[in-house]
């Protein structure tokens, strides 16, 4: 099946009017530092971008031809690297950002705060696991190119879809707001700098444009402004092109914007 045949999804999305002055919440009003509201930023950034690919995935998988071998490795091409990309995420908010958030927060809200923590990682571990069960049925759909084992691909990416919107929603109801208030800019700069995902320079591009796609004036500043000046000057010359030309191929219809 060709990128032309693929059924062209309401899904696709749009990009969302600049948000930046929309109505603040109480809670995220004043961080202690302007700069330390980046990451909870590019937290809603990667949520977004997750969510909007598992939804897509499902949509476009169970559209595909079962047993077309082209696009069966482009679907489950990007299904990797979606998965790849959130458990890294997982990995960094597990092993750096919530400790560096409980040690900031004030002590007479340690407990409060370490109980978000604990639920988040209980609710994580599961997500995890069906993030490995999606690796599992992209395997099996490549081997089987039967109707089951499309089903069993689409069925998984929804599946997903549907806890990663649930999770992150209560994320970022409850946990994100304190990253706004308590951490340390300085903190977050340092976890930044050194929790890098083994990404392609292709595959580091390509997630950028995804970033970018529907993200607010000011997330899309936020993104740009923090690559390096080879990085910018990469995006610039051939990862806005060769990001377009994955999309179609993904899609069957260019990008957002």
């Amino acid at each position: 099946m060709t990128a032309a045949a693929v059924r062209p999804t309401t899904l696709i999305p749009r990009p969302r009017a600049a948000a930046d002055s929309a109505p603040v919440p109480a809670e995220l009003a004043a961080p202690r530092d302007p700069s330390a509201g980046r990451a909870a930023a590019y937290q809603r950034v990667l949520h977004q971008l997750v969510r909007r690919e598992l939804r897509l995935l499902s949509d476009l998988a169970a559209w595909a031809s079962p047993d077309d071998g082209e696009r069966i490795e482009t679907l489950t091409r990007h299904s990797e690297l979606i998965s790849r990309v959130l458990l890294h995420h997982h990995a960094v908010e597990r092993e750096a950002v919530w400790p560096a958030l409980l040690r900031a927060v004030p002590r007479n809200r340690e407990d409060e705060v370490r109980a978000a923590v604990v639920e988040w990682t209980d609710r994580c571990a599961r997500m995890d696991h069906l993030l490995r069960d999606l690796t599992t049925a992209a395997r099996q759909w490549e081997v089987a190119r039967t109707d089951p084992a499309r089903e069993s691909f689409a069925t998984a990416c929804a599946v997903l879809a549907v806890t990663v919107e649930t999770q992150t929603a209560d994320e970022e109801a409850v946990l994100l707001p304190l990253l706004d208030r308590y951490l340390h800019a300085d903190d977050w700069a340092a976890i930044a700098h050194s929790s890098h995902c083994k990404l392609s320079g292709r595959e580091q591009l390509l997630v950028l444009g995804l970033a970018l796609e529907d993200s607010c004036a000011g997330d899309r500043a936020r993104l740009l402004g923090g690559l390096s000046p080879s990085a910018r000057v990469a995006w610039r010359l051939h990862g806005r092109r060769n990001y377009r030309a994955a999309v179609v191929k993904l899609r069957g219809a260019p990008p957002a914007s």
